[in-house]
């Protein structure tokens, strides 16, 4: 009883690890191919840009990304690899023990045919039963026939469907062994890519060495614009609130149902569905624009470009999307536009906010809007056009998502394949 549970708890076990590991590697092959596509989307756009528009500063930035990604795409890789070492080693373990017990399968059947063939002729059946010394003896012979028929072709049948399985594995392990090598040629490329990048970005730090004063200046007037933004964002939220708030109490006929506290969006029924969907909707919602690779993400980060350090810490509480010249913004869900505004850290540059129940979409660095304060949009309408900054050629799309005034990770909300 106790080895029959042990055995029980084994194959679960074995199971649930199968489920997980396939469960893990649909996860990074996902992310393998959101990060091919960002590095794709990079290479297009650089070999459309003119590098005389750029600084120096502004190349690195790019040169930076391009490593970052490139390193999170061979990370990425490595796990998909080491993970299919995992299977490979399952699935083959699972093979040798299929292999064995097609071997006693077979000699098992093997055994029984041959105590078939020695008892095969009618007559022997016949005499067998008519052997028996009364009619209950004799039923019982001609239930023991019938019973030994089919635990023949039950045998056959065990036998065929553990070859099937038998061929069918070893036709997975043909696969999977195909796949780690192409992944392990790919790791290789990408490799090689990576120290032709770095060499690249070795050569302009090389350009700036000369005058590190003049590119630490320009570097520090960059990170107290990025400041002066994050603290624009800030108001402008906990002035959009106030509104709201203003709002929900002239229209007494709507009930609030949450959303009381001072940090707190007020909503109505129809606004918690909204936010309801907006949240069951988190990494699968579309890009705010079309094409484009992050070249900022979210969090705290180092404000230093390489060979220029101007050591401060900066928080970046979006991300920060490099896209082409006219790139038009794109509403990544269905809400109402809140508020538009002159974003004061970049001359003519325009900030949106759409509301999706308790949670806020930010769009900054917008060089024109085509929507109105007040308009219902829908997923992928066009809000606006992505500024270009004409000092540094670059064409960035600031992007927040917020719930009250909690910033969140847009990078867990966006599907860069949608």
């Amino acid at each position: 009883m106790t080895r029959a549970l042990l055995t029980l708890l084994l194959i679960c076990t074995t199971a649930l690890s199968w489920g997980q590991n396939t469960a893990e590697q649909k996860k990074l092959e996902r992310q393998r191919a959101q990060l091919q596509k960002e590095i794709k989307e990079f290479q297009s756009l650089l070999s459309t840009q003119n590098k005389k528009e750029k600084s120096v500063l502004v190349q690195i930035k790019e040169s930076e990304a391009k490593i970052r990604l490139t390193q999170n795409l061979i990370n990425t890789i490595q796990k998909q690899s080491r993970l299919l070492s995992d299977n490979i080693y399952l699935n083959q373990k699972k093979a040798n023990k299929l292999e064995k017990e097609l071997e006693v399968l077979k000699e098992d059947y093997a055994n029984t045919i041959v105590k078939s063939y020695k008892s095969r002729s009618d007559q022997s059946r016949i005499m067998f039963i008519l052997s028996s010394e009364n009619f209950l003896q004799a039923y019982k012979r001609i239930q023991y026939m019938k019973q030994y028929a089919n635990f023949r072709k039950m045998q056959a049948e065990e036998l065929k469907e553990k070859m099937a399985e038998l061929k069918a594995l070893l036709e997975k392990l043909k696969e999977q062994k195909k796949e780690k090598e192409n992944l392990l040629a790919e790791t290789e490329k990408q490799k090689k890519e990576l120290e032709a990048d770095k060499k690249e970005q070795n050569e302009l730090v090389k350009a700036i060495q000369k005058d590190k004063k003049k590119y630490a200046a320009d570097l520090k007037k960059r990170q107290q614009e990025e400041r002066k933004l994050q603290q624009q964002i800030d108001r402008l939220i906990r002035e959009a609130i106030e509104e709201a708030k203003r709002k929900a109490a002239k229209e007494s006929n709507k009930a609030v149902v949450s959303g009381s506290g001072k940090n707190e969006l007020p909503l109505t029924k129809e606004g918690k569905i909204l936010a309801d969907s907006f949240k069951a909707n988190k990494g699968q919602l579309p890009w705010p624009v079309e094409r484009g690779y992050i070249s900022q993400g979210y969090g705290s980060y180092r404000g230093q470009a390489v060979g220029v350090k101007v050591l401060s810490e900066l928080e970046n509480n979006g991300v920060d999307i490099s896209t082409s010249k006219g790139a038009d913004v794109r509403a990544v869900f269905a809400g109402e536009v809140t508020m538009i505004t002159h974003t004061s850290s970049y001359e003519g540059a325009y900030t949106i906010m759409v509301r999706h129940g308790n949670y806020w979409t930010i769009y900054t660095n917008l060089s024109s809007v085509s929507v109105n304060k007040g308009d219902k949009v829908d997923i992928k309408q066009t809000l606006g056009k992505v500024w270009t900054n004409g000092a540094t050629g670059e064409t960035v799309l600031k992007f927040y998502v917020v719930q009250n005034v909690s910033y969140l990770n847009p990078q867990q909300w966006l599907n860069p394949l949608k």
